[in-house]
C-alpha cells in the first residue's frame, strides 16, 4: 500500500465547493457542545491549548470564550477552512494556524492541552489508509505537550474484525446505486464496493446471508435483508448510511483505526496517562438513526449492542519515569485495614453486611468566583487503582476502560482537631492556599454514598477562596508515584463532564450540585439523553405498557417530601456476632503495582477494597417519574431501612432510590434494563416505559469499592398507590388486582427532593433526583442565605 503525497494528502482534505463546506462545518458544528463538555474535566483554565482540525473553529471559539485566562489555537491544514475562521471567530484570547496536526506545529512542550476531535481518521484515510499515522501524528503532538498538558482524542473506535450479521432494510428506497434514493440494503451493496474509494483495492467482502431462521438466529424482518460481514465494516457503514448528500466524499475516509485496547497501549507507551476511555453514544443518533433502522447480531445470532458513534480518550502527559497504569498482584501481607460488621433486621431475620473504614473522611471543596462563573480547585489525576479491580469478572456496561486516575475533592481524615483548623491545614499543604486566602467555611453536603453495604458518611466543607487558578502537584498523601494536581475547574463544566461519563467521581458532582444550588445559580444545559417525561397535561393515566416507548407517563398523586420526613423514627437492627452471617461482603486484599510507560515499577501498595461474593461489582440505581394530576414531576421514593442509616443517624429509616446489584452474568446494559424492569414490577408492582441513562456511570467510594453505579431514569407507566397517600387517592390502579409486591413507593415532588437534598442522605437517591432535575430543566430553589 503506497502513502499518499503530502501534497496530495493536503488536497484531498478540502471540499469541493462552498456548498459542500456548509455541509461538512455544519455537521461539524452539531457536535461542538458535547465536545467542549466532554473535555471539561480535563480542561486546564488557564494556559495554552491547540484545537487540532478545528474545522469552522466554532469549537475553539467555544473553548476560548468560556476560559478567558486560556489561549486557544485553532490548527488546520486546509487554508480556506482557517481563513474563514479567522473571520468568523474574533476574540483576543483565540488564534488560527494553518498547519499539519500529523506534523509538528508548536515547539516542544509549549502546549498545556491539545484537543483532536474528528480528525485523526483524516490522516489515516488520506494518507494511504495507514493506521499507523495516527500513532505518528499522536506522538508527535505528545511531543509538544508540556508535562501535566492533557490530549484529548475524541474519534471512533474499531470493534474488532468478528464476523456478524447485519439486518437492514431493502424497501425504504429503490435498488438503483444512487445514495440518495437507495433503499438501505442496496446502499450497503453499494459501499461494499467502494469503501477506502482512494485505495487500489477499495471496497470489503460482503455475503447476503439466508432470510430463514437458523439455529438461534431469527429471520430478519419482513422487508429486510441480512448480510454476513467484518463487524468493522458493518460499524463503518450504520455510522454513514445516512450522510448521503456528501457520498462521494464519505466513502474515502475509514472512520475506524484502532482498537480501545489498542488506544490505551498508545497512549501509555508515549508516556500519558489515562483519564478517561469511554465509548459514546449520541442520544439522537442512537434513538433517530440506529433504533429500528438496522439489526446487529454476533455469529450465534446473539443482539450485539448498538455501536458507539465516537469514543473518548484523555492522556495527561508525565514526566520520564512517572507512573502512567497499575497492575494488580497477589497480596503478601495479612487484611487489617477494613472491617465487616453484621446487623440483624429483627422483623425479618434478615443479616446485612457492612464494610468499614476505620477512620471518617471530610471533603473539602475550595470554590471561587470570576465574574457570575463558579470555579472548584479539585485534585486531579489522583490515583485510584481500586477501580481496576474485578473489571474481568464484571466489566462496565457502558463499554469504559480502565482509568486508574480520577478527578475529586480534597480529601482528609477527620482527626481530633477542630474541623476548620484541619481545613486550614490540609488546603496549605495540598492545593499552597493559606489561611489568609480563606474568605469563609460554609458546612456542606453529609450523605452516604452507598448505604446498601458501605458503612460510610461523607461530610463535606465548602470553602470560599481568593481568585487562583492554580495548576500544581499535589502533597504526595497516596503512598504512590503522585497524588495528582490541583486545578480550578469551572463548576457547571464539571457537571456537563459527569453527563456523558468524564467525571465518574460522584462526591465532587454532588458537592458542586450542592455549590451552585446554595447560590441560586443554573446547573447549565443538560447534554445527556432527553427524559422522554410528556408535558404537564399530556399524561396518560394509566393502561400503556412496558413496552410503550412513546408512553407520556402515569399521573400519581404527590406526597409531600414533609410527610415522609415527618414519619415516626425506628430501629429495626441488631449488631449480630459474624457467625450468623452468610458472609455476602468479602474483603480482598491486593498489590497495585504503579506502572511507567516502558512497564517499570515505580511504586506499589498493598491496599483493600470490598466486593459482594455472590453479584458483581455493578449497581443501576433508578430515577422513576411521572406526574402528578397537577402536572409537576415526581420521583418514586423507597421508605426503606438500613443498618448503615441506624448506625449514623441511629434511626433505621432513609428514602432511598430503588437500587440493584447486578448479578455478574448481566453484562451489557439491555440485559440491565430488563432485569431492573422485572425487578420494578416484582418488588414494586411498577411498569415503566423505555429506559434512559441518566448521564455517566459513576463510583460512590472509589477508595473503599470497585463498586461502578449506572443510574437510568424510567417513565413510569403504572403503578400501584403511593405509600405516604390514600390508596382512594391514586390516579392509577394496582397492575394486578391482588398484587403480591411487598413494597411501595411514595410520589414525592422532585423539586422539593432537590430543595431538601440535604435531608436525603442516600447518595444514590441524591444523585438521581439531581440529575433528573437538571436534565428537565427544573428551576432551583432559591439560594440559602450566606
Amino acid at each position: 500500500m503506497t502513502t499518499r503525497a503530502p501534497a496530495g494528502y493536503e488536497a484531498d482534505q478540502r471540499r469541493d465547493d462552498l456548498s459542500a463546506y456548509a455541509r461538512y462545518l455544519s455537521a461539524m458544528d452539531a457536535s461542538m457542545r458535547q465536545k467542549v463538555a466532554l473535555t471539561a474535566a480535563h480542561l486546564l483554565c488557564e494556559g495554552r491549548v491547540a484545537d487540532m482540525g478545528m474545522g469552522s473553529g466554532q469549537g475553539s471559539a467555544a473553548l476560548a470564550q468560556l476560559y478567558p485566562r486560556l489561549e486557544v489555537i485553532g490548527v488546520d491544514i486546509d487554508p480556506t477552512v482557517v481563513e474563514l475562521a479567522r473571520r468568523a471567530h474574533q476574540h483576543p484570547n483565540l488564534g488560527f494556524q494553518l498547519g499539519d496536526i500529523a506534523r509538528t506545529v508548536f515547539p516542544p512542550e509549549s502546549l498545556d492541552g491539545i484537543f483532536d476531535s474528528s480528525v485523526l481518521h483524516h490522516v489515516t484515510s488520506y494518507g494511504g489508509y495507514r493506521h499507523a499515522n495516527a500513532a505518528d501524528a499522536l506522538a508527535a503532538q505528545v511531543e509538544q505537550l508540556s508535562p501535566g498538558g492533557v490530549l484529548v482524542v475524541r474519534d471512533f473506535v474499531d470493534p474488532g474484525p468478528e464476523t456478524v450479521f447485519l439486518d437492514v432494510p431493502a424497501e425504504d428506497g429503490d435498488d438503483g446505486r444512487d445514495p440518495r434514493s437507495a433503499s438501505t440494503a442496496a446502499l450497503l451493496e453499494r459501499f461494499a464496493g467502494e469503501f477506502r474509494s482512494l485505495s487500489p483495492e477499495p471496497g470489503f467482502p460482503l455475503a447476503r446471508a439466508a432470510s430463514e431462521p437458523s439455529g438461534a438466529l431469527p429471520a430478519p424482518r419482513p422487508g429486510w435483508r441480512r448480510y454476513r460481514l467484518a463487524h468493522k465494516h458493518a460499524v463503518e457503514f450504520v455510522l454513514r448510511k445516512d450522510y448521503r448528500a456528501d457520498w462521494e466524499a464519505e466513502v474515502k475516509e475509514e472512520y475506524t483505526y484502532f482498537s480501545q485496547a489498542q488506544f490505551e497501549a498508545l497512549f501509555a507507551r508515549l508516556g500519558l496517562r489515562v483519564l478517561s476511555s469511554t465509548p459514546l453514544r449520541n442520544p439522537w443518533i442512537v434513538r433517530n438513526r440506529f433504533v429500528g433502522r438496522f439489526e446487529l447480531r454476533d455469529a450465534t445470532g446473539a443482539r450485539l449492542p448498538y455501536p458507539p458513534t465516537n469514543y473518548l480518550i484523555v492522556g495527561e502527559k508525565v514526566k520520564a519515569g512517572q507512573g502512567v497504569s497499575f497492575r494488580l498482584a497477589p497480596a503478601e501481607g495479612a487484611r487489617q485495614f477494613l472491617r465487616i460488621e453484621h446487623h440483624k433486621d429483627r422483623a425479618t431475620g434478615q443479616v446485612f453486611d457492612l464494610a468499614a473504614r476505620p477512620h471518617p473522611t471530610l471533603d473539602i471543596v475550595p470554590f471561587f468566583f470570576a465574574g457570575e462563573t463558579a470555579y472548584v480547585l479539585a485534585r486531579t489525576s489522583y490515583p485510584r487503582p481500586i477501580a481496576r479491580a474485578c473489571r474481568e469478572e464484571t466489566p462496565p456496561l457502558d463499554g469504559s476502560g480502565p482509568a486508574d486516575y480520577l478527578a475529586e475533592p480534597i480529601a482528609v481524615v477527620q482527626t481530633e482537631f477542630p474541623v476548620g483548623h484541619t481545613v486550614e491545614y490540609a488546603l496549605e499543604r495540598a492545593a499552597g492556599v493559606r489561611a489568609a486566602a480563606i474568605q469563609r467555611m460554609i458546612p456542606g453536603t453529609t450523605y452516604y454514598p452507598s448505604p446498601g453495604g458501605i458503612l460510610e458518611e461523607v461530610r463535606s466543607m465548602l470553602v470560599e477562596v481568593e481568585p487562583t487558578f492554580v495548576n500544581a502537584p499535589s502533597e504526595n498523601v497516596s503512598g504512590f508515584g503522585t497524588s495528582g494536581r490541583i486545578r480550578a475547574i469551572e463548576a457547571r463544566q464539571l457537571l456537563r463532564a459527569a453527563q456523558v461519563g468524564g467525571l465518574p467521581d460522584a462526591r465532587l458532582e454532588l458537592n458542586v450540585y450542592d455549590l451552585l444550588a446554595r447560590f441560586g445559580l443554573p446547573f447549565g444545559p443538560w447534554i445527556g439523553d432527553e427524559i422522554p417525561l410528556a408535558a404537564a397535561g399530556a399524561g396518560v393515566a394509566g393502561g400503556a405498557g412496558a413496552g410503550d416507548e412513546d408512553a407520556g407517563g402515569a399521573a400519581l398523586q404527590p406526597t409531600p417530601l414533609a410527610a415522609l420526613l415527618g414519619r415516626p423514627s425506628r430501629r429495626r437492627f441488631s449488631r449480630v456476632d459474624p457467625s450468623a452471617s452468610a458472609g455476602f461482603l468479602e474483603v480482598r486484599r491486593a498489590r497495585f503495582e504503579e506502572l511507567t510507560a516502558d512497564g517499570g515499577v515505580v511504586a506499589a501498595r498493598e491496599l483493600e477494597y470490598v466486593v459482594p461474593r455472590p453479584l458483581g461489582v455493578l449497581t443501576v440505581s433508578t430515577a422513576l417519574l411521572a406526574r402528578a394530576p397537577s402536572g409537576e414531576v415526581v420521583l418514586g421514593v423507597d421508605d426503606d431501612d438500613l443498618p448503615a442509616a441506624q448506625s449514623f443517624s441511629g434511626n433505621s429509616g432513609i428514602l432511598v432510590a430503588p437500587a440493584w446489584r447486578l448479578p455478574r452474568s448481566v453484562s451489557a446494559l439491555s440485559a440491565a434494563e430488563a432485569f431492573v424492569r422485572e425487578r420494578l414490577q416484582a418488588e414494586y408492582g411498577v411498569r415503566v416505559g423505555a429506559a434512559v441513562e441518566l448521564g455517566g456511570a459513576y463510583r460512590p467510594s472509589a477508595g473503599l469499592t470497585p463498586e461502578l453505579v449506572q443510574p437510568l431514569a424510567f417513565v413510569v407507566t403504572a403503578a400501584p398507590a403511593s405509600a405516604g397517600a390514600p390508596a382512594s387517592a391514586a390516579a392509577v390502579p394496582d397492575l394486578a388486582p391482588g398484587s403480591d409486591a411487598a413494597r411501595r413507593l411514595s410520589w414525592v415532588p422532585l423539586i422539593e427532593l432537590v430543595a431538601g437534598r440535604e435531608r436525603l442522605p442516600d447518595g444514590h437517591l441524591r444523585v438521581a433526583a439531581l440529575r433528573a432535575a437538571h436534565a428537565l430543566g427544573l428551576a432551583i430553589a432559591p439560594p440559602h442565605p450566606q
